[in-house]
This record gives structure tokens, C-alpha cells and sequence, in this order.
């Protein structure tokens, strides 16, 4: 009879900390779960800054081609006007005569 009480009280503690590990061990693994979820969140979150970085640099690039050739079209019709005007011609009218 003794032993039967003996057993049950023996079996109760080992039970407690049987749920007491699984308890420790499933707040472990939430614990690893929120922080994957969360790094998986920055990851998410860099990768979309990443885009919008790499975006924003193509159309930097694209207005740099764009001012680059307007520069040059400028810098042309400068030349021609310069060319075209007396006042940055040579005072040796003789050799442009020839």
C-alpha cells in the first residue's frame, strides 16, 4: 500500500519537471522564432532599400548621360558663336583673306 503512495509521489516530481524542461524548451524555440522572424524582417527591409538605392542610382546615371550631352551641345553651340563672332576673331585680317 505504502509503495503505491511512494511511486505516485516519485512519478509526480519527475512528471512536473518533464513539463517544466518541455515548457523551458518551447520557450526557447518562440524565442528562436521571433528572432528568425525578425531577421527575416531586416533582411526584407534591406533588400527593398537595396532596390530602391540601386534604382535611384540608375537615374542618377541616366540624368548624368543626359546633362553630359546637353554640356556638349552647349560647348558646340558656344564654339560656333565664337567662331561666328568678330570679336573673338584674329586682328590678322590678311591671313583670313588668303
Amino acid at each position: 500500500h505504502r509503495s503505491g503512495i511512494l511511486s505516485s509521489k516519485v512519478e509526480r516530481p519527475y512528471s512536473t519537471m518533464m513539463n517544466a524542461d518541455m515548457d523551458a524548451v518551447e520557450a526557447e524555440n518562440q524565442v528562436e522564432l521571433e528572432e528568425k522572424t525578425r531577421l527575416i524582417n531586416q533582411v526584407l527591409e534591406l533588400q527593398h532599400t537595396l532596390e530602391d538605392l540601386s534604382a535611384r542610382v540608375d537615374a542618377v546615371k541616366e540624368e548624368n548621360l543626359k546633362l553630359k550631352s546637353e554640356n556638349q551641345v552647349l560647348g558646340q553651340y558656344i564654339e560656333n558663336l565664337m567662331s561666328a563672332s568678330s570679336v573673338f576673331q584674329t586682328t590678322d585680317t590678311k591671313s583670313k583673306r588668303k
